[in-house]
């Protein structure tokens, strides 16, 4: 099976622990269980379909049980944390410890390039932005984003897209996109996407200073049904995906934009709170 270093789900590396065990010999959720420590016959599976969790002792023994032992067992302990992580801070902070073990250790984790890109608005922006300018400076490029980035910072996210393999150079200082995409497992998806999403919509909030020729803000305020959410945001999604495809087919591009699909309760649930 694969190091564990490139999971980050540790009930998939559970899942996977148990079937290469079982194709290799007779094993069952019985004797996995037996091995850790724990009376039920059936916890192991219990855990694995995510229907219950592993406590801080569960955890030593589960670890122990599949053979972890030193930076592996670390690994193991930071990827259950942020598998049952009760806030996103806190889930943060444990797929942080994860990429930490994992570069002390001179191991790369596979989602550390989807996170890492996710984390800093700029790196979308200058992988958007580099293209465009062939032969620009760091410093050039900066003064050209909103806000202003330093040089510095501009030299940063050149050097993560090329090690990342989402800019390849093109000559001394041009750049062009390379068709690699970023992928992870949903839970990392969705942990660097919320950092992404409120970042890009602090941003929005200086942006209603510019021109208006330049922007273009609207909202409605609205009661609805979940049925009718549920409608507005296929709406939503199929608009997302017409405005990616326009943008696709410019082959005249000389600005950055970002576009915020942002709908959200302003108000509980009526209906629930009648009921409380």
């Amino acid at each position: 099976m694969k190091p564990i270093i490139e999971y980050s789900d540790f009930r998939q590396y559970m899942l996977d622990y148990y079937e290469e065990r079982k194709r290799r010999s007779a094993f069952s959720w019985r004797e996995f269980s037996k091995i850790a420590g724990f009376t039920s016959s059936s916890y192991m599976k219990v855990v694995c379909d995510g229907k219950s969790k592993l406590s801080r002792i569960g955890v030593e023994r589960t670890g122990a049980a599949m053979g972890l032992v030193g930076f592996e067992m670390e690994y193991f302990r930071a990827m259950v944390e942020f598998g049952q992580a009760a806030t996103e801070e806190k889930k943060k902070a444990a797929y942080e410890n994860m990429l930490a073990i994992a570069k002390v250790h001179k191991v790369r984790v596979l989602e550390g390039d989807l996170f890492e890109f996710y984390d800093s608005w700029q790196n979308p922006v200058v992988r958007e932005l580099a293209p465009l300018m062939p032969g620009a400076t760091p410093g050039e490029i900066a003064k050209k984003c909103y806000p202003e980035m330093t040089a510095a910072e501009v030299q940063q996210s050149l050097n993560f897209l090329t090690k990342a393999g989402l800019l390849k150079k093109a000559g001394d200082s041009a750049f062009v996109q390379a068709e690699t995409s970023i992928t992870g497992t949903p839970d990392a998806t969705r942990l660097a996407l919320r950092g992404m999403h409120r970042q890009m919509s602090k941003l929005a909030t200086p942006a209603l200073d510019l021109p208006v020729e330049q922007r273009n803000f609207s909202g409605v305020t609205m009661g609805v049904s979940r049925e009718s959410y549920e409608r507005i945001v296929k709406v939503l999604d199929e608009c997302r995906r017409q405005i990616i495809a326009i943008a696709a087919d410019d082959k005249n591009i000389d600005q950055v934009y970002r576009l915020n699909l942002q709908l959200f309760p302003l108000t509980k649930n009526v209906k629930e709170c009648e009921n409380e």
